[in-house]
């Protein structure tokens, strides 16, 4: 195990982007490491950290279900690492945990905010992904808030990425009819069908969303997955069969937008189709955790469930790594990993 450094390089951010983010929006500051925590706290060396969309919100001040991050402070997010000192009974040094002090080396906090993952039965970073807050967000949004059954057709946009690819293999796993999902690239759609086994996919930079979701799903759609909003729900919605349900997830087509985009104008169809809209936070659904990570575990060893992750190396890049991943730059989870 390295020795304990003096300092540790976090990510602070300095100024409330006004639109898209910028470089200068965030600063990479040393602060000081202590090798001795204080009572049931403990050290933790980052070996990975996530970089997610929700994160853009909380770069602006304004009132949420998660309070934005402070100037001048560290921001923070899900990592992974190892404990290099503890003060907490039941953590030993050595051990691996997952906690929500990431965009930083080294994160001294409360054990009784770090739950342990075994490196044995994944690869560390998954825990970031398919089995962690992505992977249980995708497992919710589907069974739970979006009550999926059997022979559902079943649409994902932003199908490529963490949340989305795990939705449509998902679906097809507890058999979907047919599963569609959108992507921004002619090699996501290539991926979302021949590796990830969705029955159609497009990319939305090549039509109209609103034409090509119907030509995809002649037959109309049970399920909708948003994590765009914008032209995707609207089309989404004149697709929806009659008791459609939609889980909402995310809407990053307009996250960085300086002026609300307009709505869907197709609204009237959610009264006569009877469809059910409904939003989705992760934190709501703990009690599935249990049943996720089995469920999950089983179908990664059977080799039912693929994933991918982007990653990117050094915590010198994870900005760069956010702002990539804004722009759709990702296949699958997004990761910075630290190394040295």
């Amino acid at each position: 195990m390295s020795q304990i450094p003096a300092v540790s390089r976090e990510w602070h951010l300095v100024r409330r982007p006004q639109g898209w983010p910028v470089a200068e929006d965030f600063a990479l500051r040393e602060v000081p490491v202590s090798a001795e925590p204080a009572a049931g706290r403990i050290l933790v060396r980052n070996l990975h950290m996530s970089v997610d969309p929700y994160m853009r919100g909380r770069m602006n001040d304004v009132k949420s279900y998660i309070p934005p991050f402070q100037l001048d402070e560290p921001m923070q997010g899900g990592a992974v690492g190892e404990i290099v000192a503890s003060s907490a009974e039941g953590f030993a040094v050595g051990d691996h945990v997952l906690h929500h002090l990431g965009w930083r080396e080294y994160a001294d906090l409360d054990a009784a905010h770090a739950t342990k993952v075994d490196g044995s039965l994944a690869p560390l970073s998954a825990y970031l992904g398919v089995l962690g807050m992505p992977g249980l967000t995708a497992y919710a949004g589907l069974f739970e808030v979006a009550s999926f059954k059997e022979g559902d057709s079943v649409f994902v946009s932003g199908a490529a990425g963490a949340v989305g690819s795990l939705v449509g293999q998902f679906a097809k796993i507890k058999g979907a009819s047919r599963v569609i999902g959108s992507a921004g690239s002619d090699d996501k759609v290539t991926l979302l069908t021949e590796k990830y086994g969705f029955d159609a996919a497009f990319n939305y930079k090549n039509g109209p969303v609103a034409e090509q979701l119907p030509a995809a799903a002649p037959e109309g759609i049970d399920v909708y997955f948003d994590n765009v909003g914008g032209d995707h729900l609207e089309a989404a919605i004149s697709s929806m069969k009659v008791n459609g349900r939609a889980t909402l997830c995310g809407a990053i087509a307009g996250y960085n937008d300086t002026e609300a985009a307009p709505g869907p104008r197709n609204l009237m169809q959610v009264i006569g189709k009877r469809l059910r809209l409904q939003g989705i936070l992760v934190n709501d659904h703990a009690g599935l955790q249990q049943q996720f990570v089995q469920d999950v575990a089983g179908w990664l060893r059977s080799g039912e469930l693929r994933y991918d992750e982007t990653v990117v190396e050094g915590v010198e890049n994870a900005t760069s790594a956010f702002l990539g991943m804004l722009r759709g730059e990702n296949t699958g989870k997004m990761i910075v990993s630290f190394t040295g």
